[in-house]
């Protein structure tokens, strides 16, 4: 009899071995797969839209302005800004041939209208040599729940066959909503990645460390 419990006892022990094995041996869990690949590419671009609000004073920030070194800039800016910095990337600013207004209400009222047409305003230029690019950073802010209209002409616009996409934005509480989704729909030839950086506008103007963190955790690595 006391063979037998010593039997059972070590296969006990055994399977309880084996169980704690299995739970070390769990990867662990990735933001987003192509990270831990590392994203490749020799050019990048960083393109965004912004737009500061020029009621109050220009020394001042607000929900849509960062003041930068005391230079003013759009949230959006301030973001694409540091991106810069972190990848040595090129700017482009995604700017419309109509000019929206500078106070809160008015600029409201057209972009609200501009959605509901689902319009696609003119844009004021195009990215010169578009086709070099590895990965383009794309940025905007979140304007009910969705991109600003021009962000539609940019990508309809925009062969990005190839390339991997990382979205960043600014929102007032709905983080990307389904604006992931649109760009993928909008460039399903692309790749897009999908653990982009969202930040509320409240919080853009400490956010530069955010920023770093996220940028460097993304593993871009130049072509060899």
């Amino acid at each position: 009899m006391k063979k037998i419990l010593s039997i059972c006892m070590l296969l006990l022990l055994v399977i309880g071995m084996s169980a704690c094995q299995g739970e070390e041996e769990k990867p662990v869990s990735q933001n987003n797969s192509q990270n831990q690949e590392g994203i490749k590419g020799e050019k990048i671009l960083i393109a965004y839209f912004t737009f500061p609000e020029t009621d109050e004073t220009d020394t001042s920030s607000s929900a849509s302005r960062i003041v930068d070194n005391g230079e003013l800039r759009g949230a959006t800016e301030y973001v694409a800004k540091v991106i810069k910095e972190q990848t040595n990337g090129e700017l482009f600013q995604i700017e419309t041939k109509q000019t929206y207004p500078g106070t809160h209400e008015p600029l409201v009222a057209q972009a609200s209208e501009e959605q509901s047409k689902n319009a696609r305003p003119e844009l004021k230029r195009e990215v010169d040599n578009l086709s070099e690019y590895d990965i383009v950073f794309i940025g905007y802010p979140n304007w009910w729940g969705d991109m600003p209209m021009p962000l539609y002409t940019f990508l309809e616009n925009s062969d990005l066959a190839g390339k991997t996409i990382i979205p960043f934005n600014t929102h007032g509480g709905s983080s990307f909503a389904s604006t992931i989704d649109e760009i993928k729909r909008l460039q399903p030839k692309a790749t897009v990645v999908e653990d982009g950086l969202t930040i509320s506008r409240d919080n853009v103007a400490n956010s530069e460390s955010e920023i770093i963190q996220w940028v460097n955790g993304l593993g871009i690595e130049p072509n060899k």
